[in-house]
C-alpha cells in the first residue's frame, strides 16, 4: 500500500487540490479499517470480506466479523466488563513495567500523566532534573536519550518484549483478545484459545482482520488442559481471563497454578442463581460453600468465588490478594493477584468466614474458620471460639440460617482502585462505558473495607411494616450515634455499617417512634412485634448530616444504570451448529406472563371434569378453569370401558 505522502504527491501530479488529496487519503484510510462511510442508498450492501449472514460489530478498537446464527457466543450487554477489564490491565501492565524501567504509552491520555514511580522520583528531595535538560548537553546526547527513551517506551499495537503473557481460555468470537492487543500497551502476546472450531476460526479471521497477528496467536484446545500444561514456572501466564458461559468452577483449579507470581486472574460468574442461594447443594459442588437466599446475596457471592479461589491456590501453597471485585447486572467479576508463600497460606482460615442469617429479621453474624495472634515476631494460630449466635435469633426468635464459608477480608485494593479510576478520569472518551466505570469504581472506593455484607433499607423497613426513611436519614442516624456507614456497589439500597445488630434494630425502632404502626395488627409472633416490644437503649437522630451523602452521589455519577437494551441479560448458549429453532426474542416472549395470561390453556381445561366438584369442595362455580358438566354414568362407564380397551 502507498503511504501517505505518496499518495498526496501522485493527487497533486494529476492537478488535484490538496484538500481533495486528504479528503482522499483519510477515505483510504477508512477503508483499510473496515470503517468506510457509506450513504443512504447503500447501507444494506455487503460489506467485503464478508460472508451471507455475516454482520460487522464495532466495539471499542475491535472490528468483529460475527455469524448471525448462534454458533458462536457474544453478549453485547458486557461490554462494560470488557472495558472494565481493558482499564484494569493497563493499570496492572504499567504497575508491572514501571518496575522494570518501561512507560507506558496510552493514546488519549492526558500529557501531564506520570507512572507511579517518575512522580515520586519527583517528590522527593535533592533530585536536580535541571541538568538534564542543560543547553550545554550536546544534541548528538539528547538524540541518543530520545532513542532509549522510545526504546522503554511500550505503545498499543506494539509487542513489549519485557510486558505481558494474556491468556483468553475461553475467546469465542477474540473480541476480548483483539481488544486488548489494540487498546492495551506493554504486552507482549496474547492466545485467544477456544474449544470449538468454528471459534477458532473465526477467530483467526477476526485477528486477521484487526491486523494484530504479530500479538494474538489462535488456539484450538480445551481450556482446563491448555492451563495445566502451563504449571511451569517458565511457561506461566502473567494474565488469564475466564469469561465462561456459566460457572468457571471447572477451570479455577487450573487457572491459580498457570498464572506467574503475583499475576493477574480475571474470573467472571453468570451462575447468579446458584451464588445466591436458589441451589445451595449447587453452590457447594461447585464453589466449596453453601450459599443463602439474603438481601446480601450479591456480594456473597462476590466472597463465595473468592473463597472458592484462595483454597484452590492454597492447595499448592499459593494465596490471593483481591484488586478489585465488583457485582454488576446479571454476573460477578473478580480481578486478582496470586503469590505463593508458605507463611503466608497459614493465614487463609482466619479470611474466611461462616455466615448466620436470620430468617426472619435478616440479622446476620459472621464467625471466623481460623484465629490468629500476634506474639512478638511470632504468629500463633489457633481454631476460632464460637458460635456467636444462639439457635434463635435474639431480635425476632426466628431460626438461623447457616452459609458459608465465605470471604471475609476487603473485596478491594483502594490504591489500585483509585489508580485505574485516574486512569479512566484521565481520558473518558477512551470507553464506551467510562461514566458507568467511574460511577461503579468510585462507590468501590467509598465502601467500608473491613465490614463483610450489608443490609438493605428497605428489608429493614418492611420487617417492621413500617415506612423507609430516606438513604440521608438513615445515614445520618449511623453517623449520629457514632458508628460508620457507607453504601454499597451491589446493591441500591445497601447500608454497610460497623454498627452491631442491636444498634441496628434500635435506630429502626427511633424511626417507628416517630413513624408509628398500627400495632394491634401485628402478630404476637411476627419478628415485627419482638422486634417493637423491646424499647430502644440509643435515641437515634436522624437530622440530616453534611458529610452523610456520599462523594459519588453528589456528583450524580453513573453507579447504576438502566437496562441498556430489550432483553438484555444472559444470551442463549453457542450451539456447534449454530441454528437457533426459535428466535431468542420470540422465545422469551412466549415465556412473559406465562402464568397470567392462559387464556388458550383455560380453553382446553374445560373439557375435562373438575375433581373437586365430584368431591363437593369447588366455591369457584363458572370461574373454575374446569368442566362443571356433570356426566351420567352410562357415559362414565363407556369411558372407562374405552380406558381399558386402550390399555
Amino acid at each position: 500500500m502507498l503511504s501517505g505522502a505518496a499518495l498526496l504527491c501522485a493527487w497533486r501530479h494529476c492537478g488535484r487540490s490538496l484538500v481533495d488529496g486528504v479528503r482522499l487519503l483519510s477515505e483510504v484510510h477508512s477503508l483499510a479499517r473496515g470503517r468506510l462511510s457509506m450513504d443512504s442508498e447503500s447501507v444494506g450492501a455487503p460489506r467485503a470480506g464478508l460472508k451471507s449472514g455475516e454482520t460487522l460489530i464495532t466495539e471499542g478498537k475491535a472490528d468483529i466479523i460475527f455469524p448471525s446464527a448462534n454458533e458462536v457466543f457474544y453478549n453485547p450487554v458486557q461490554e462494560f466488563n470488557r472495558d472494565l477489564t481493558c482499564a484494569v490491565l493497563t493499570e496492572f501492565a504499567r504497575q508491572q513495567l514501571d518496575a522494570k524501567g518501561i512507560r507506558l504509552e496510552v493514546p488519549g491520555e492526558e500529557e501531564g500523566a506520570v507512572s507511579p514511580s517518575e512522580s515520586e522520583e519527583e517528590s522527593e528531595p535533592g533530585q536536580d532534573r535541571e541538568a538534564e535538560r542543560s543547553p550545554d548537553t550536546p544534541t548528538g546526547h539528547c538524540e541518543e536519550a530520545q532513542s532509549r527513551e522510545r526504546e522503554r517506551t511500550a505503545r498499543v499495537g506494539e509487542c513489549c518484549e519485557e510486558g505481558l503473557r494474556i491468556l483468553e481460555g475461553l475467546a469465542a468470537s477474540g473480541l476480548r483478545s483483539i481488544r486488548f492487543a489494540k487498546e492495551v500497551p506493554g504486552i507482549r502476546s496474547v492466545t485467544a484459545n477456544d474449544f470449538s472450531a468454528r471459534a477458532v476460526e473465526l477467530i483467526k479471521r477476526n485477528v486477521e482482520h484487526n491486523e494484530v497477528q504479530e500479538l494474538v496467536t489462535p488456539s484450538h484446545a480445551d481450556a482446563s488442559m491448555l492451563l495445566y500444561a502451563a504449571r511451569g514456572k517458565k511457561d506461566r501466564y502473567d494474565v488469564i481471563d475466564l469469561d465462561p458461559y456459566g460457572s468457571p468452577a471447572q477451570f479455577l483449579d487450573a487457572a491459580v497454578q498457570a498464572v506467574s507470581e503475583g499475576g493477574l486472574l480475571c474470573v467472571t460468574c453468570t451462575d447468579m442463581a446458584v451464588m445466591a442461594g436458589n441451589s445451595a447443594e449447587t453452590c457447594y459442588s461447585k464453589y466449596g460453600s453453601i450459599s443463602t437466599k439474603a438481601r446480601f446475596c450479591h456480594e456473597m457471592a462476590l466472597r463465595i468465588i473468592l473463597h472458592s479461589l484462595d483454597q484452590r491456590a492454597n492447595c499448592y501453597q499459593r494465596y490471593i490478594q483481591p484488586l478489585l471485585c465488583v457485582s454488576v447486572d446479571f454476573y460477578i467479576r473478580v480481578f486478582v493477584r496470586v503469590f505463593t508463600s508458605q507463611a503466608q497460606v497459614k493465614n487463609s482460615a482466619s479470611k474466611q468466614a461462616l455466615v448466620y442469617n436470620c430468617v426472619g429479621c435478616g440479622t446476620f453474624h459472621l464467625q471466623r474458620m481460623g484465629k490468629r495472634i500476634t506474639q512478638g515476631n511470632h504468629m500463633k494460630y489457633s481454631a476460632a471460639i464460637g458460635p456467636p449466635v444462639g439457635p434463635s435469633c435474639e431480635h425476632c426468635g426466628q431460626r438461623q440460617q447457616l452459609g458459608g464459608p465465605l470471604w471475609a477480608e476487603p473485596l478491594h485494593d483502594l490504591g489500585f482502585v483509585e489508580r485505574v479510576l485516574s486512569g479512566v478520569s484521565r481520558n473518558p472518551k477512551r470507553f464506551a462505558t467510562s461514566s458507568r466505570i467511574q460511577g461503579v469504581l468510585s462507590m468501590a472506593t467509598e465502601e467500608l473495607p473491613d465490614v463483610p455484607l450489608y443490609y438493605t433499607l428497605d428489608a429493614l423497613s418492611s420487617t417492621i411494616h413500617c415506612n423507609t426513611p430516606s438513604l440521608l436519614q438513615a445515614r445520618s442516624a449511623f453517623l449520629h450515634a457514632g458508628f460508620r456507614v457507607s453504601l454499597s456497589h451491589a446493591c441500591k439500597n445497601a447500608l454497610k455499617t460497623d454498627a452491631p445488630p442491636s444498634a441496628v434494630w434500635d435506630i429502626m425502632r427511633c424511626w417507628e417512634k416517630k413513624n408509628p404502626v398500627k400495632r394491634e395488627k401485628l402478630s404476637e409472633t411476627s419478628p415485627a412485634f419482638r422486634i417493637l416490644s423491646t424499647e430502644p437503649t440509643l435515641q437515634a437522630c436522624f437530622d440530616i448530616r453534611e458529610d452523610a451523602n456520599p462523594k459519588s452521589r453528589k456528583q450524580h455519577l453513573k453507579r447504576f444504570q438502566e437496562n441498556p437494551e430489550a432483553n438484555w441479560g444472559p444470551k442463549a448458549r453457542a450451539k456447534a451448529g449454530g441454528g437457533i429453532s426459535v428466535a431468542l426474542e420470540e422465545r422469551r416472549k412466549q415465556l412473559q406472563n406465562k402464568r397470567k395470561n392462559r387464556s388458550e390453556e383455560t380453553k382446553q381445561l374445560k373439557s375435562y371434569p373438575c375433581k373437586k366438584l365430584r368431591q363437593g369442595t369447588c366455591v369457584l362455580g363458572e370461574e373454575c378453569h374446569y368442566s362443571h358438566e356433570q356426566k351420567k354414568e352410562g357415559e362414565e362407564e363407556e369411558e372407562e370401558e374405552g380406558g381399558e380397551k386402550m390399555e
